[in-house]
Order: structure tokens, then sequence, then C-alpha cells
């Protein structure tokens, strides 16, 4: 069980996720700013982005994120040039009859030294389909989550 008693203050510009959050498919077109507010936080942190429920896509898998040092609506932020081990790509939920909104969770984790993806995993990774993160967890050595959030979009959301 993944449990974490923080949220991960998560912006598409000028747009803050609140948990639940239904935003347009455009709004999250692009990489997000990533923050934390009300704990400190020091050291490397890896940043998962996994939707769902039609399976389990994986939308974004960053490491070597750090604090800035800079500050967005109270937000400790946090950054990366990483775009690895999975690049970012935004929602895009397909068009349902009858319209469902689709999850898309973020997951912010306390990075190990030496982080590399565990072999059992590179290929879900690679084709970001079908990621067991539980599993991902314990065999990359992670611990639960320091921070989390989620933003839904609406399936057959084209703007």
């Amino acid at each position: 069980m993944l449990l974490t008693t923080f949220l991960s203050d998560v912006f598409y510009g000028t747009t803050v996720i609140t948990p639940g959050l239904m935003v347009k498919k455009s709004t999250a077109a692009k990489q997000p700013t990533i923050g934390v507010t009300g704990q400190t936080l020091s050291g490397t942190y890896l940043l998962a982005m996994i939707g769902t429920p039609r399976g389990t896509v994986l939308h974004a898998l960053l490491q070597d994120f750090t604090p800035s040092g800079a500050t967005q609506n109270g937000s400790s932020l946090l950054t990366t040039k990483a775009t690895a081990p999975a690049s970012y790509f935004g929602p895009a939920p397909p068009t349902e009859t009858p319209k469902y909104p689709h999850k898309y969770i973020f997951l912010l984790h306390k990075q190990p030294a030496n982080f590399a993806v565990p072999a059992a995993h590179k290929g879900a990774v690679q084709q970001r389909l079908g990621i067991n993160w539980l599993k991902f967890i314990a065999d990359a050595g992670l611990g639960a989550p320091v921070a989390a959030n989620y933003l839904q979009v609406q399936s057959g959301d084209n703007s």
C-alpha cells in the first residue's frame, strides 16, 4: 500500500492542480512544474506520472529532481534536466461513449543513489504499458512516495 500525507504541487503554467481536478488535454500537454508544500526536501527525487484506469500507462518517469530554491504559490519547486528514463507525454484519453474521466497520478519518490530501472521493468518503461508500480517500487529500492497528486482528463477532450 502506498501512503503519503504530503501533496505534490503540480503546476501547468498558472493552473494549480488540486487532487482530482478535471483539466483539458491541452492544459496538461507540456511537462508540469513540480513542488511541495509543508515539508523540506533535500536530495534527489524520482517522479512518475501514471495514467489509469484502462490499463496502466507510464506518462513520465523522470529522475534527478532536486530542490531549486525557487517558489511558486508557496510551493518549494523541484527541477530536473533529465528526460529519462521515460520523457513526459501528456494525457490523451481515447474518445469513448459515454465520456469517461481518466486519472493521471503523480508520485514523487526519494531517488536512491545509483538509481537505474530494474532489468525486469525495462520493457514496460520503454513501451510505457503495463507497468506494475508496486513491484517497480520494490525492485528499484524506492520507499513510499514522499508526495502525490492526481488530475483527470475527460475522454474525447481533444482541446
